[in-house]
């Protein structure tokens, strides 16, 4: 009896432990449990203003929910830029999502904003996040490009150059759309790592439609420590609602994150 009492004591004790101590392989949070990213959709413009703006919202706000990967919070105006992409608004933040901005946008200090992102945190952006800053070559340089120039709206026939990124991935090839096609003041493969491109000038009513060329869309590259990304679609409403462009933003955010 006095064995069977002392091995029930030590169970007791062990039970006890484990509830102290906790288990350690139950209580580990998996990557789905992690907390989502949180990433700073920033919609000022003080340039030209695209209609699909509200949707791009909508949608990048669906994505976060239905993904779990990713918080989303919004600076829409210059007096959130003001608080927002300070050094204490920045504090608070993972990551920024430059979604169709335009123009000076007023960030505080703008060196301290590039540093911020070539320490670590990533910065997407989409269409006319190159028609931003024309005023700083530090910006241009950390996006990739500068935007030049567009025709008429139409469809075109991307193709792509890296399968294997998460933003291409989902992707058909060709991945045909109907859009605003950019072209840019200079072309930035070699700086960049492309993704998608178009092998001939666009059918948009400029004078060199169809002919051969290398015209890059969308790109990732390594800034200091930070991951950027670009995708030069996204004028229409209807790009921002096609589910194929919204997988690309989504395997974007998840590269951008390293997740």
């Amino acid at each position: 009896m006095l064995i069977k009492a002392h091995a029930l004591a030590v169970v007791v004790i062990g039970v006890l432990l484990g509830q102290a101590c906790g288990d350690s392989s139950a209580s580990a949070p998996t990557p789905s449990q992690s907390a989502p990213k949180r990433l700073l959709i920033v919609t000022t413009t003080t340039g030209f203003r695209h209609s699909s703006i509200p949707i791009a919202e909508s949608v990048l706000t669906r994505l976060a929910d239905d993904s779990g990967v990713f918080a989303a919070s919004f600076c829409r105006t210059t007096s959130d830029v003001a608080q927002l992409l300070s050094a204490a608004g920045l504090a608070t933040i993972d990551g920024v999502f430059f979604a169709n901005t335009t123009g000076n946008l007023g960030i505080p200090d703008l060196a301290a904003f590039l540093s911020w992102i070539r320490a670590g945190h990533p910065f997407i952006g989409t269409h006319s996040a190159t028609d931003t800053y024309h005023d700083s070559p530090e910006y241009l340089e950390m996006i990739g490009a500068e935007f030049a120039t567009h025709g008429n709206q139409t469809t075109v026939d991307i193709r792509i150059d890296d399968r294997g990124h998460p933003a291409t991935s989902p992707l058909p090839s060709p991945f045909r759309i109907f859009d605003e096609i950019y072209e840019f003041r200079s072309n930035p493969r070699g700086r960049v790592t492309v993704l998608v491109s178009l092998d001939r000038h666009p059918d948009d009513g400029h004078p060199e439609a169809g002919q051969p060329g290398d015209f890059p869309l969308a790109w990732h590259r390594q800034y200091g420590s930070g991951r950027v990304f670009y995708t030069a679609l996204g004028h229409r409403e209807e790009v921002w609602n096609d589910t194929r462009f919204q997988q690309h933003l989504l395997g974007a955010i998840r590269w951008a994150f390293g997740l």
